[in-house]
This record gives structure tokens, sequence and C-alpha cells, in this order.
């Protein structure tokens, strides 16, 4: 419909603002989850070049069909992105991030395909370089998981929300830093609001149960918790929790 033609041309020109490219010269981009390539459209016309990515064949056909300038590629994204290191000076998906979390085989595992996925589009970018990830999440749980795989396959940044007080006009862009930690771009609509309340960092560091000096108080119950859930957004088994995890044993005579 025309209505969902206008808000995917809306969120393609948020996102490749909150790339800040370049003024003074074209770019490559990588469009993860392309579809029809209304997003490439929008970065055809900001003088851009661009190849897009997408897992379904029917909608690569209507971006053809369209005659769209960008190359096209049919791929499953959660097997990672298939080109050389340092190729591309932008990416972008609108979206499409998301679905990466549903396992539709009984061979997909969400945490792996997000960590393939990452790593990979990681590689793939030019140092200095961003990924805007517009998504919508199903939970607070879905979204800590697709930040976790991102933090772990090396990127930087946060998420920015747009208009968060509105149930009809907020919109979610994971805005990530390839090679150096830039600052934040400012959510729309947040003017009269805290920054921080709706603006979500992340960095590689690690914040949670720490002693005075600054550092985790190793092998303590929660540092043992901690452990044991970082392993378990990564995929692998872990144990289950008991009220003896993290009990230190009596010595024996």
């Amino acid at each position: 419909s025309s209505r969902m033609v206008e808000i995917q041309s809306q969120m393609s020109e948020r996102a490749v603002e909150l790339l800040g490219l370049p003024e003074d010269r074209a770019c490559l981009l990588l469009d993860v989850g392309c579809g029809s390539g209304l997003s490439g459209d929008y970065i055809s016309e900001e003088g851009h070049y661009w190849i897009g990515m997408d897992i379904s064949p029917a909608m690569l056909d209507v971006a053809l069909e369209r005659e769209v300038e960008g190359d096209l590629l049919l791929a499953d994204v959660g097997h990672g992105i298939p080109f050389r290191p340092g190729m591309f000076d932008g990416c972008i998906s609108i979206s499409a991030v998301q679905w990466l979390c549903n396992a539709d085989k009984k061979s997909h595992s969400p945490p792996k395909r997000l960590y393939r996925f990452f790593s990979t589009l990681y590689t793939a970018l030019a140092r200095g370089s961003r990924a805007v990830l517009q998504l919508y999440p199903e939970s607070s749980e879905q979204l800590e998981l697709i930040t976790a795989q991102a933090m772990r396959a090396g990127f930087t940044g946060g998420m920015v929300v747009d208009y968060p007080n509105s149930a009809k006009a907020k919109k979610f862009f994971l805005c990530l830093f390839v090679g150096t930690s830039g600052t934040l771009p400012k959510g729309l609509g947040t003017e009269c609001a805290s920054e921080e309340l709706h603006q979500a960092k992340f960095t590689n560091e690690r914040t949670r149960f720490r002693n005075a000096k600054g550092k985790s108080v190793k092998k303590s119950r929660d540092w043992i918790l901690e452990k044991k859930e970082r392993r378990r957004r990564q995929g692998k088994e872990v144990r289950a929790d008991t009220k003896y995890t993290g009990r230190k044993r009596r010595p024996r005579f």
C-alpha cells in the first residue's frame, strides 16, 4: 500500500541520516533485507551506491521488475555476510534483523545466527563506519539478545529510540560503530525527555556485580551467575542455577 511505502521511505531516510555519511563523496552501502528495493531507491537518490541482500526470491523479483539501481543478492544473512573485509562504507536494515531471533528449523540457533551475522558484518564494514538497523523487538529479552551478540562481535554503540512516548510513531534503531566509539545520536522527539532514559548504550565493558575497586568479585555467586548468563546468551549449554550455585565447600578432614 501507499502508506507502507511511505513508512518504509521515512525509515530509510532516517537510517541513512544516522549513518553520518560524508557529504563530499559517494559511498557503497549494504542493505540487509532489502526486499523490493524501496530503501535502495532512497540511497540512490542520495547519490550513493548499494548492494541489497534478501532471503525472499519473490521480493527480489519485484525489485528486478522495478529496475532498481543497486545489485541484488539472494542470501540468508543468518549464514553470514559474504563480502570481502572493509568493502562497505555503511549498512542499513529496515525491519529485518528481528527475524534472526526465530528458529524456523531445528538446526537454527538464534544466538549463533545473530553472532554469525554480526561478526561477518563487522568484517565487511570499513573501520570508522556505522551500521543502522531498524527493528521491531518483540520483548526486552529479544532486544538484549540482539545487542549482546552485536557487542560480542566487536561493535559498540546503542539503541536510538525515536518518539519514545508515541505508540504509533515509536521506532527503534540499533546504531553500531565499527572500530571506534562514536557519540550516539539523539532520538527524535526526545527534546523534553531525559536522553539516558530513551537511549540504551552498550560497550565492551562489564558493569554488573562490581566491588568497591570497580572490578567483579571473582568466583562470588554474582560473578558465577553473570558468567553463566553470558554463556547462555552465546548459545552455550549451561547447568541450571540452584541454591548451591556459588556456595563454597567446607574443608575436608
